[in-house]
């Protein structure tokens, strides 16, 4: 059997190939590719050859959030049956190193994660007609949702572990700085949680519209209204917790300025070396931590796809058959249209 797949040389040298499949082994299944999204991480790979100190360093191809149905099962697979659409889990742990030995793979010392750049030789992705995985990656999305929603699985999971680092969010007061498609999906998954208020910023009014169809109870356009958080910086800030989910310096610093003191921000965006106003930082007691990837956070973002407890299709805003995949990154580069663009595969 063949596969026609995605396969990024360089900056934006992307190629239509066709490979070989394998059989599926003992513990694989062979899924049928539906859709897969492109994250930030497989834009910057194309427009930039990659991002911060990760690049790319050989051919590969990208995909991470992806979903498929089963088409044949190895040896010794059980729980999944032939035709069932299933959204795979791109994490691969090594669990024997020394981080999984103390409950935490999400910072696996030997993590391969499909499609990433990250290791030497790059873990190759999903963006492909036919892919081999090993089974107890691949999670039943059920047969309510569409494959485009299954696929959303991955970027859902992320937020939820960024959510689940601010704790209990019931009454709370949120702000969500960017509303690219990880910040309507943290809007989402903070509504889910219980905030009260959700306030997102951003510089496109399309990403606002977006953001309030995922649960926003207030956007602010920061190009269009630059003082538009001024209110919310009265008393040393009002914001309970903070999720900056752009990377941008700017949002970060209004950040600092508009959350509470001993209040919280969650630095979900990814971006180089940025500066920080540490006096403000320190002087308001402020928590600022990190978030990244997920854990056992995607079996549930399957789930809450799968029974629509959170409806994910006001973000999928673009789809292109695989053959059309540098239309499909070019579009994803365009945040005036774009949001969530994927790409769909042989039927």
């Amino acid at each position: 059997m063949r596969t026609r797949l995605a396969r990024l040389y360089g900056q934006r040298d992307l190629r239509l190939e066709v490979a070989e499949v394998s059989a599926p082994g003992e513990g694989e299944v062979l899924l049928k590719m539906a859709a897969g999204g492109i994250c930030g991480s497989d834009l910057h790979y194309y427009q930039d050859g990659g991002f911060g100190p990760i690049r790319v360093r050989e051919p590969i191809i990208p995909g991470h959030e992806a979903s498929g149905h089963v088409a044949a099962l190895g040896a010794g697979v059980s729980g999944l049956a032939i035709g069932d659409l299933v959204a795979v889990n791109p994490s691969q742990p090594c669990g024997t190193c020394r981080f999984c030995g103390e409950g935490l793979p999400i910072h696996c010392l030997n993590m391969q994660f499909l499609g990433s750049a990250m290791r030497f030789p790059h873990t190759q992705g999903m963006f492909r007609d036919w892919l081999v995985v090993p089974a107890n990656q691949c999670f039943p999305a059920g047969t309510l949702v569409s494959a485009g929603e299954a696929a959303c699985a991955e970027p859902l999971a992320v937020c939820l572990h960024a959510v689940g680092q601010a704790g209990d969010l019931k009454a709370k007061h949120v702000l969500v700085t960017g509303a690219g498609p990880i910040g309507a999906l943290v809007v989402a998954a903070a509504r889910h949680a219980g905030a009260e208020t959700i306030v997102v910023t951003d510089l496109a009014d399309a990403a606002l519209d977006r953001a309030m169809a995922m649960g926003a109870t207030r956007v602010v356009n920061v190009r269009h209204d630059p003082a538009g958080l001024a209110a919310y910086e009265a008393d040393k800030g009002q914001f309970d917790v903070v999720f900056e989910c752009s990377a941008a310096e700017p949002a970060l610093r209004s950040a600092i300025a508009a959350v509470r003191p001993r209040g919280l921000i969650v630095q979900v965006g990814v971006t180089g070396d940025i500066t920080l106003p540490l006096n403000a930082l320190v002087g308001k007691e402020l928590r600022l931590i990190g978030s990244q990837r997920f854990d056992g956070e995607f079996a549930l973002a399957v789930r809450l796809i799968a029974e629509r407890r959170i409806d994910i299709r006001p973000i999928i805003s673009h789809a292109f058959p695989v053959d059309r995949a540098v239309e499909a990154f070019e579009q994803a580069g365009d945040r005036s249209a774009a949001c969530k663009v994927q790409l769909t595969f042989l039927p």
